[in-house]
């Protein structure tokens, strides 16, 4: 009785198309599940992730989880998530590929999972970095640690949607720091962020990162642009 009251006044949706979820489905419907474009690079020979950082930084690993298109069911996941507030969101991919990782090549040696940062304005403003939850998951599946203090974003930017690649990777490499350097010396570092677009981002964090002397750089996202 007090579930379905529950159910009436605050219906559980999919994350991913806002429809009602059935008493058998949670955060996402199956039928978004058959459809959202999963990549599955960690599992094939598929190397469009690597690909992007080619001749720019030295990535050992490189995966995405799903494929990003306009007005598509995985634009609405991550709308929801970073605009939306659902932090919830995060947790869910972040379970989803961590599982996937833990059974791939390659991802297995992981020491520590780094995400991308966001500027303490926009972060106080969010509330949450988008990708904490979704980082900390994927180390819990690869039995790595979790550190949200290697990478700070020390000035703000506008956004950066729009930019050519050289422009952004320029901002980005002008606003990262590292602090707490001897933790990530000699180590396997995973670099987790929501989306893969240019790739300047992830690339400019890569480079401060190689200057602590690490071993390895990979990276994870949620998604990845057409």
């Amino acid at each position: 009785m007090i579930k379905n009251l529950l159910n009436l006044f605050f219906p559980k949706v999919c994350y991913a198309c806002n429809g009602l979820l059935t008493d058998n489905e949670r955060d996402i419907c199956t039928i978004c599940r058959h459809d959202l474009p999963i990549t599955n690079c960690h599992f094939s020979e598929d190397d469009s992730v690597e690909k992007v950082f080619y001749g720019r930084v030295e990535i050992k690993e490189a995966t995405a989880l799903f494929r990003f298109s306009k007005k598509g069911l995985v634009q609405q996941l991550l709308h929801n998530l970073k605009y939306k507030g659902y932090e919830k969101i995060g947790h869910v991919l972040g379970v989803w590929l961590g599982q996937e990782l833990k059974e791939a090549n390659g991802f297995n040696t992981i020491d520590l999972v780094v995400p991308v940062p966001l500027h303490r304005k926009k972060l106080r403003k969010r509330g949450f970095n988008q990708v904490a939850l979704f980082g900390i998951e994927i180390a819990k599946a690869l039995n790595a640690e979790y550190r949200d203090d290697i990478l700070i974003k020390t000035s703000a930017t506008t956004t950066q949607v729009f930019k050519k690649r050289f422009a952004r990777w320029k901002d980005g490499n002008a606003v990262f720091t590292l602090q707490n350097q001897t933790l990530i010396q000699g180590k396997h570092v995973l670099i987790v962020d929501d989306i893969i677009t240019t790739g300047a981002t992830i690339e400019a964090c890569a480079i401060i990162l190689q200057s602590a002397n690490v071993n390895k750089i990979s990276v994870a996202t949620m998604a990845i642009t057409d």
